[in-house]
């Protein structure tokens, strides 16, 4: 992994998503209230969008007067015309009551939204009212559901794209936070970051199965053939392979302190893995699982993709950096 590029400006990414036709985006919290959009190949920064919107404009009459949010996650549309966003909160008339990293759903913080941006002029074309303090979105293969974890709620948010709404509720337990689609757009999975699982939803019915994995997981990857789930577990800093025919952990590495984001290359050879604690990227090979290559990158790096069309890593560091990584 050789550094080629590292990213400043008016960021501070709490995660990033390659889109897989030649974008990349940065997700800048309530720190910058912003998208910022990048050319894959260019390492440039293509586009800053906002997240000013006004409520009501998308039919939320309770919401006239135009309020912010605080970007979170993202994901691509499978036909690459849209990027989802998170808003961990949103800030303005009507929202009064923030959600925070420690909460439960008897709290009563404010629901938060999930925005829609349309990539050809790069605009906000479309808000979704999800649950309180929503963090990770994942949309199936087949363009048909968009899954929404909601921190605070305790729940997933699923989105219909045909009706453009939220069509149903699943209750998961403390923290939800990772998800992951099955090829075949019938399973979702989802972390419970709170507890000791995995949740496994139905597609077709919404009805759910626990499975086990380790405490504390976050971040979730399938393998292309759908029969490996990959996790970290972030208080005892590993990653671990789930078989999910016999829903056993079959493999785990220590990579770091506090492992967080995680993201599979291309062709499946290879996890990349941003470890909070102790300021590293680690390569795992998903065949033997052991550490190829660690790097020290930044402070506290929270966020990574893989950029399929250059072969590239991008790390997303709190601190208001992405450091671009060449695997070749």
């Amino acid at each position: 992994m050789r550094l080629v590029k590292t990213i400043t400006g008016d960021i501070a990414p709490k995660s990033v998503r390659a889109s897989g036709n030649g974008l990349v985006s940065a997700h800048n919290m309530m720190y910058r209230h912003s998208v910022t959009i990048y050319d894959a190949k260019t390492l440039e920064l293509k586009v800053t969008v906002p997240d000013r919107v006004r409520l009501s404009d998308f039919g939320y009459s309770k919401f006239p007067s135009e309020v912010r949010g605080a970007p979170v996650e993202g994901t691509y549309s499978p036909d690459g015309k849209y990027l989802y966003v998170t808003n961990y909160a949103m800030y303005g008339q009507g929202f009064t009551k923030e959600g925070t990293d420690t909460c439960k759903p008897s709290d009563g913080y404010d629901r938060a939204f999930l925005y829609r941006i349309e990539l050809e002029k790069f605009t906000i074309d479309k808000v979704y009212r999800v649950g309180v303090v929503p963090k990770v979105v994942e949309i199936s293969s087949d363009n048909r559901f968009i899954l929404v974890s909601n921190w605070c709620s305790y729940d997933v948010s699923i989105i219909s794209t045909e009706v453009d709404r939220v069509v149903k509720t699943v209750p998961i337990g403390r923290y939800p936070r990772g998800i992951t689609i099955s090829s075949d757009s019938r399973y979702g999975y989802v972390a419970e970051m709170g507890g000791s699982s995995i949740h496994r939803i139905d597609l077709t019915d919404f009805s759910t199965v626990r499975i086990p994995i380790g405490s504390n997981p976050r971040a979730l990857q399938l393998s292309a053939d759908d029969s490996t789930l990959y996790a970290t577990l972030n208080l005892s800093g590993q990653v671990v392979a789930l078989d999910l025919a016999s829903q056993k952990v079959i493999k785990r590495v220590r990579t770091g302190s506090a492992a967080r984001s995680l993201v599979l290359s291309d062709d499946g050879s290879t996890l990349f893995v941003v470890n909070y604690g102790s300021g590293t990227l680690a390569k795992v090979g998903t065949d033997d699982f052991k550490v190829l290559e660690k790097k020290k990158v930044c402070k506290e790096p929270i966020g990574v993709t893989f950029e399929k069309n250059f072969d590239r890593t991008w790390v997303a560091c709190y601190g208001g950096a992405i450091k671009v990584f060449d695997n070749r």
